[in-house]
């Protein structure tokens, strides 16, 4: 299917840590608009496309999506790893480390866990697309 390289394309390497910033970024990991929907949304979208070469694109475009996944997640857990708990406090982080710890959890920057209302799929190709 795909070779996977146990390497990041581009190498994530943050020193600073910052809380504030890693909470934003969570959204970009499994919020609304993040790359785990768009993952998903790509590679349940192809299943309706009429083409091979939809179908090909639509499952490049998705595994492409679940690289930057990958490195969204490693943004993250940079950004929050060193961070002690009057850090994560006053960045408001302090919910989501209630519960998730340093932890890359899918959620929106608000704390909303993913849900595959995130997911789009209507069965059209042209709606899809």
């Amino acid at each position: 299917m795909w070779i996977y390289e146990r390497k990041l394309e581009f190498p994530i390497k943050i020193k600073q840590t910052n809380p504030a910033l890693a909470k934003t970024i969570l959204a970009q990991y499994g919020g609304p608009d993040g790359e785990l929907g768009a993952s998903l949304r790509y590679l349940s979208q192809k299943f309706t496309m009429v083409t091979p070469q939809a179908i090909a694109t639509l499952n490049d475009i998705g595994t492409e999506e679940l690289a930057h996944l990958e490195m969204i997640g490693a943004i993250v857990m940079q950004l929050a790893e060193d961070a002690d708990p009057a850090e994560i406090k006053k960045a408001g982080f302090d919910s989501y480390y209630v519960d998730h710890g340093l932890g890359v959890y899918p959620a929106s920057a608000a704390g909303v866990p993913f849900t595959t209302a995130h997911i789009q799929s209507k069965g059209d190709p042209l709606t899809d697309l």
